[in-house]
């Protein structure tokens, strides 16, 4: 797998070696010993997964204090916009993000690390996401940043009127008015 970092410290694209024959194609999605060599180590305890139609956003979201969570995502079917934003205070790219287009076909994965809102916007008819996580869920520390905050002007690709979200994720709060990390 190739480790490829990006403009904010610690988030990385990691793209995998793919196999093709008449048969289809194999790959190794997770290899421990490799992925602590190039990024350090990591104690995945869980994998999630979702499905969701076309223009479905879900976000940005994150996890309190003790209960935060690294993150290693990518698709199994479809395409998405993944985005990763800054939410240290005490980082020199607080506030920025990093968008990746992950999907079936060029099967990257995208590594995000704790002190980060994370969400990801279906850009295919239908996605099936997953992702691993290195904390369990906790409903007392869950949070999130507005999707559309005009102040981290993510570029989703998309009219705002045609995207899809959950009501708690629309009363989100404001970057500036968020409890984020020091």
């Amino acid at each position: 797998m190739d480790y490829i970092k990006t403009d904010i410290n610690g988030v990385y694209v990691i793209k995998p070696r793919i196999f093709n024959d008449d048969r289809g194609y194999f790959f190794e999605a997770w290899k421990k010993a490799e992925f602590e060599e190039h990024i350090g180590p990591v104690d995945f305890i869980q994998d999630n997964e979702s499905k969701s139609g076309k223009g479905v956003l879900r976000g940005l979201h994150y996890q309190k204090g003790e209960w935060s969570q690294a993150k290693l995502v990518r698709v199994i079917k479809g395409r998405v916009l993944d985005v990763a934003v800054d939410i240290r205070k005490s980082s020199p790219t607080y506030g920025k993000y990093v968008a990746v287009e992950l999907s079936d076909e060029n099967k990257w994965q995208f590594f995000i690390p704790r002190g980060f809102a994370h969400g990801f916007l279906v850009l295919s008819d239908e996605a099936v996401f997953t992702y691993k996580v290195d904390n369990v869920y906790a409903p007392q520390a869950e949070a999130g940043i507005r999707w559309n905050d005009p102040d981290l002007g993510i570029d989703w690709p998309i009219e705002p009127a045609d995207v899809l979200t959950s009501e708690k994720d629309l009363k989100q709060p404001f970057l500036r008015d968020a409890e984020t990390f020091e």
